[in-house]
């Protein structure tokens, strides 16, 4: 208890102005209580456990409700939902003030933004300060790894030039320091040093300041082709088995105020001493890539069983693969006995519910695996149509079709159509639906409802552009177009509103989105995967940039696989 009452007297002390609280998360591992053991020192019973204001008149619960929430919101997120309310019955109460988690949500996402987009009845405010401050810790963690990765390579670039009157160093093919700048030179070249991938640093009166200037490039250019020139190709192939492009995203979320931190360059080489920093810490996030095991473009990919672990990829090959994400290899290639592949076309999509999972692909086939029995074929549904996208609901099976159609399946039946509707001029491109509604968008730019207890359309909504991608959760709807705007609409009752559309910096198709309460991913054939925060407009937090374009994401549990556009699949996920 004492334990406890020191964690809340330190958020107490933020309160008075001993520790301000950050306006951006930062990391748990810096900021969280120490938790272990924190409820197993004593085993007092709950009357011992459970101060009263009588009892204790100048402790903590004799403070006026107001104050108890404020010192109570500079606490972790986890901390004030899994601890506080196993320490007694007051403090559970604060974890139940509606509006302290308000106040705590605009401080996450900003003041000059909106939080939540949709509706604010019935929304979880807990479950959203929860996943924000994880991604803020996660990603924005990520970028300032990055940023000090990038910077110490210059400096190891900068020591490495050629003095006056010295000879060069960094041109050397062996050795310790020329290897590490050779591997730095070709992932430079391999992901593009022509496209201005700066990292910019907040400078002391606020001025951004470029780590890299115009010269410095061209000089570095110079120098990389030199040393590059007739093994630059197997060292990219190296790198890029080995590695996946991550580039900070220059808008404001991701300036790095770091600075002071960093020796002054130009005390590099002089002569003058420049004191030892010490090595960068372990980014919040780890990116694996999946061997090869795919010959064509992976189109989907599907994260399974709730946790992050196992993964299942659908691609131009005609094949549907099934991943171990923990040991990062392939388990098994989907088939029925004695057919070459899952399909006979290219597989487009995948949804999946419990132990079933669907494909869906471009010879006018769902196929149906049964991952409990080993990945076996559980059954074929044939749709008269390329099948471009699948939902998957506990009760049934839905499918848009180039043929203008959404169909309903029941996956338990011998004849599992059960109906075929039509609400679009056009191919069906995406579609998500909960118990009682489906949401289709056409290629025709218009938005479709259909009420599946009713068993009749509600409403149908045109748009500017057409969507290829959408995400239903609660009572909002977000979607991808094909001019690389996000929309969102509210749901609720079955009505469909268009509330807004964010620009947040995609110039192509949004091939793939995902929202949570507090999370918001985007993919784009423009070659990058964007993380945000769902406020409006949209709190970029990071940029992936890609090689080719991005054709899908799926997360889960906070994992992040990526379909990249190539054969490969990359995965981002927390370190353990």
């Amino acid at each position: 208890m004492s334990e406890v009452r020191d964690n809340l007297q330190e958020g107490e002390a933020g309160v008075r102005g001993e520790q301000p609280f950050p306006d951006q998360v930062r990391s748990t591992e810096a900021t969280r209580p120490d938790l272990h053991g924190l409820l197993t020192t004593s085993h007092s019973s709950s009357a011992d456990i459970s101060p009263s204001p009588s009892a204790e008149s100048s402790g903590l619960l004799s403070l006026p409700w107001e104050i108890l929430t404020h010192i109570v919101s500079y606490l972790p997120v986890h901390f004030v939902v899994n601890v506080l309310p196993k320490v007694c019955h007051a403090l559970s109460n604060v974890g139940q003030d509606r509006t302290s988690w308000q106040l705590r949500a605009q401080r996450l996402v900003g003041l000059r933004a909106a939080f939540p987009v949709g509706p604010r009845e019935d929304f979880d405010w807990p479950g959203a300060c929860l996943q924000m401050e994880q991604l803020i810790t996660c990603w924005s963690g990520e970028v300032e790894h990055v940023a000090r990765q990038n910077q110490e390579d210059e400096e190891r670039r900068e020591q490495a030039m050629p003095q006056d009157g010295e000879p060069g160093v960094g041109g050397q093919d062996d050795g310790g320091e020329g290897q590490v700048g050779v591997g730095v030179a070709v992932q430079e070249v391999a992901y593009g040093a022509d496209e201005a991938m700066e990292v910019a640093v907040e400078g002391e009166e606020g001025e951004m300041q470029h780590v890299l200037g115009g010269d410095q490039v061209a000089r570095l250019r110079e120098e990389l082709e030199d040393r590059l020139e007739g093994d630059a190709a197997a060292l990219m192939e190296e790198e890029m088995d080995h590695r996946g492009v991550f580039i900070a995203n220059e808008g404001r979320d991701a300036v790095l105020n770091h600075q002071e931190d960093l020796p002054d360059h130009r005390n590099l080489g002089n002569g003058q001493h420049v004191e030892a920093r010490s090595p960068s810490p372990p980014p919040a996030l780890e990116c694996i890539t999946l061997p090869t095991g795919h010959i064509a473009h992976v189109n989907s990919v599907l994260l399974l069983g709730g946790e992050g672990k196992v993964c299942a990829t659908a691609s131009r090959d005609w094949n549907v693969k099934l991943w171990d994400l923990e040991l990062g290899s392939l388990l098994q290639t989907m088939g029925r006995q004695g057919d070459f592949s899952s399909h006979r076309g290219w597989v487009w999509c995948l949804a999946s519910q419990g132990p079933l999972l669907a494909s869906g692909g471009f010879d006018s086939t769902v196929r149906l695996w049964d991952l409990q029995a080993g990945g076996a074929d559980r059954a074929l549904i044939r749709t008269g149509a390329a099948v471009l996208c699948l939902s998957c609901q506990p009760d049934m099976l839905l499918a848009g079709t180039f043929d203008k159609r959404v169909s309903m399946y029941d996956t338990r039946a011998a004849a599992p159509l059960v109906k075929s509707i039509r609400m679009h001029s056009n191919a069906v491109m995406c579609l998500c639906a909960d118990d009682k509604y489906i949401i289709s968008g056409s290629k025709d730019c218009t938005v479709a409802v259909y009420d599946r207890r009713a068993g009749k359309g509600l409403k149908r909504l045109r748009l500017s552009s057409y969507l290829l991608s959408m995400s239903y959760s609660g009572c909002e709807v977000w979607a991808g177009d094909n001019g690389g705007m996000l929309h969102s609409f509210s749901m609720q009752a079955g009505t469909l509103k268009p509330v807004s559309q964010f620009d947040v910096g995609h110039t192509a198709l949004i091939t793939g989105i995902h929202r949570s309460p507090g999370s918001l991913y985007t993919c784009s054939s423009d070659c990058t995967v964007k993380v945000h925060i769902p406020c409006a407009p949209p709190r970029t937090l990071s940029t992936l940039h890609y090689q080719t374009g991005v054709h899908g994401l799926s997360v889960e549990a906070g994992v992040l696989a990526i379909a990249s556009g190539d054969v490969r699949v990359q995965v981002w996920r927390p370190r353990k």
